[in-house]
């Protein structure tokens, strides 16, 4: 059985020009450095974590929403169990920063 580290990114709904993706995490778990190609809206269902980008934190918690401009590297740290959605163009992909 695989142990999750990071957390799951699931497609919830594909349109024609939207898409939006599931994020579900638990407490402790990290999303690595990455960007997106096109900008985000991250809307926090439950929980909180911290989205941090070279030169700024953010904290999200329930209720929180958060515009992500494009080619802005940033990263996820889950502080409580957490549930958002990211809502995003169809075409925009995630590209992930591994060293």
């Amino acid at each position: 059985m695989e142990v999750l580290t990071k957390p799951e990114l699931t497609h919830k709904t594909v349109g024609k020009s939207l898409k939006i993706l599931q994020i579900t995490a638990l407490a402790g778990m990290d999303m690595p450095l990455h960007h997106n190609t096109k900008e985000t809206v991250i809307v926090v269902h439950k929980g909180e974590a911290i989205l941090k980008t070279q030169h700024k934190e953010f904290v999200l918690k329930k209720g929180a929403t958060l515009l992500v401009p494009a080619f802005i590297d940033h990263s996820l740290r889950v502080i409580q169990d957490f549930n958002a959605v990211a809502i995003m163009q169809t075409e925009t992909e995630i590209n992930f920063n591994y060293i």
